[in-house]
């Protein structure tokens, strides 16, 4: 029994010495629960909305404040014309615009009857149906406080109009979200054993007595990878317009760039882990778990993220995907141009510079 006792305590010394294996053991469930009791869940909330109210009667006026006391929606918008209801939804800014039509009370009381407009932003068609029911049971509930002590029952019926994807596919979202993933998880991957694979294979001291510079070796790692991740996003795209039915609605050739930036972006990352790993499982292994759980859950693709608190809403930021995703829906769904996307796009462009210059200053000349 005594010895049993101390192979336990050897056992509990290895694993407390070790941090990775004590973050694994500890850190990894309480991350775990952190992300799947407020990241995952299909429930959307503080989603933003425009009003577009042509009667402003004391009757619309307490049906906004009633959708924006909600914790759904969050009132950022306040439009005079319909006109301007496309405008906003290109700014992606808001989800959904409520449109009151005039003389909303008028009709209301004397003819029992009255409409409200619903303009949902379907490119998501999921949460574009989720904030129209919302959106509707509040109106329902509107209306029945109404009725009490009604002879006559007010009827309120709620108009539901979806941009961009009227009907519903759910491929006009997943396409942007598994363009965003399949670039970052394949051109990270690949390219994080690149130098590795060197070092293992023995011909890195081939590679340091070259008379190229780490710059250019690293540059060099990355074309035959770069060539490949063209071809991938050539094919995934004729398979969406092709066999999905999925129209590239805005320039062709702004897509390309964008998915061309955010290549370049996804292999600095996996060259930035390249030179910090020792073996090809190591690099394998970080480019999977830090790359692979965060594009699904920060990049907007599989859950809305202002549903989530401040602290993962900003931690999203640093996720790459997100931004491309942006830039993807905004594109090829919404037909917009470059001046909707330059923020994004300098983000991604701000990226891959940092990430390739870490990448050649940790660049190691000699080796251990």
């Amino acid at each position: 029994m005594r010895q049993f006792l101390i192979f336990v305590r050897k056992e509990w010394y290895h694993i407390w010495r070790d941090k990775r294996t004590l973050f694994i053991l500890i850190g990894m469930p309480i991350v775990q629960i952190v992300l799947y009791g407020f990241a995952l869940t299909n429930e959307v909330k503080n989603s933003g909305i425009a009003i577009l109210d042509e009667s402003r009667d004391p009757a619309t006026t307490a049906l906004i404040q009633k959708i924006d006391a909600s914790r759904y929606f969050e009132v950022i918008r306040v439009i005079h014309s319909a006109a301007e209801i496309e405008a906003v939804f290109r700014q992606g800014k808001i989800r959904l615009a409520v449109v009151f039509p005039r003389q909303f009370r008028a009709d209301l009381l004397h003819t029992n009857h009255a409409q409200v407009q619903l303009v949902a932003d379907a490119s998501d068609p999921n949460t574009a149906n989720t904030l129209t029911n919302y959106a509707s049971f509040i109106i329902n509930d509107y209306q029945q406080s109404l009725n009490q002590g009604q002879g006559l029952p007010y009827r309120i019926d709620t108009q539901v109009r979806m941009l961009y994807n009227p009907e519903l596919k759910g491929a006009y979202n997943f396409v942007p979200g598994v363009m965003a993933l399949v670039l970052m998880l394949v051109c990270t991957m690949m390219t994080s054993i690149a130098i590795v694979r060197e070092k293992e294979m023995g011909t890195m001291e081939v590679l340091l007595v070259s008379p190229l510079k780490p710059f250019r070796i690293i540059i060099a790692k990355t074309v035959p990878y770069l060539l490949i991740s063209f071809l991938n996003i050539v094919s995934i795209l004729l398979l969406s317009v092709y066999a999905l039915d999925v129209p590239i609605t805005g320039s062709i050739t702004l897509l390309l760039g964008e998915s061309m930036l955010f290549t370049g972006t996804s292999l600095s990352i996996g060259l930035l882990i390249s030179n910090t790993a020792k073996t090809q499982q190591t690099a394998m292994f970080t480019s999977m778990m830090s790359l692979f759980l965060p594009t699904l859950l920060f990049s907007g693709f599989l859950f809305p993220i202002e549903n989530m608190p401040f602290p993962l809403r900003v931690l999203s930021n640093v996720v790459p995907s997100k931004w491309y995703f942006i830039i993807v829906k905004a594109v090829m769904i919404k037909g917009l141009g470059l001046a909707a996307v330059w923020k994004e796009t300098v983000i991604l462009a701000g990226m891959t510079l940092l990430f390739l210059g870490i990448s050649i200053k940790n660049f190691k000349i000699r080796l251990e």
